[in-house]
């Protein structure tokens, strides 16, 4: 095995995801962001930024933990504001705008996409911090951040429908 294939391997799986998720929102305005199809169902404000939130936590966070210039990346307040187990609220004001969100989404995944050739397949093996998600290595988090998008990408479909968009696939 090559001495990076690991993290190759990783890096399209999470690209994959994401390059996904980013075809269900291409025709979607951000005037839908905050749409419901019921009251207390999740939309897409919430998604995405509990994507970008997750893959921060599952990805960058667990690899090489929280820098100081992380805030300028995704700040404390994004990161409380879509946690797991928070809820979404039809309520917008209490969210930063939709180019906002979007934009963290974006910032998240571009900064990992720069970081992650510099890792070592070896490094993947470490533990990672108590609490983990599903996997305790390095590497099963990398592999679970990618799942974990997929996961949410389903929800998006269902919204797009339930706005009236065609399916993507």
């Amino acid at each position: 095995m090559a001495e990076h294939e690991l993290v190759v391997i990783a890096r399209k799986q999470i690209d994959f995801a994401r390059n996904y998720t980013k075809t269900l929102l291409d025709d979607i305005t951000e005037d839908d962001w905050f749409s419901q199809p019921a009251e207390g169902v999740t939309h897409l404000a919430w998604q995405i930024g509990h994507l970008a939130m997750a893959q921060y936590m599952l990805t960058l966070f667990r690899l090489r933990g929280k820098l100081p210039e992380d805030e300028n990346l995704i700040s404390k307040a994004f990161l409380k504001r879509f946690v797991k187990g928070s809820r979404p609220e039809s309520d917008a004001t209490k969210y930063p705008p939709a180019g906002e969100i979007l934009a963290t989404f974006h910032r998240v995944h571009d900064r990992l996409m720069e970081e992650l050739p510099g890792y070592q397949d070896r490094d993947l093996t470490e533990n990672v911090v108590e609490p983990y998600a599903v996997f305790d290595t390095k590497l099963g988090s990398l592999f679970f951040c990618a799942s974990h998008e997929m996961l949410h990408a389903g929800q998006i479909g269902l919204i797009r429908r339930l706005l009236g968009k065609s399916p993507v696939r």
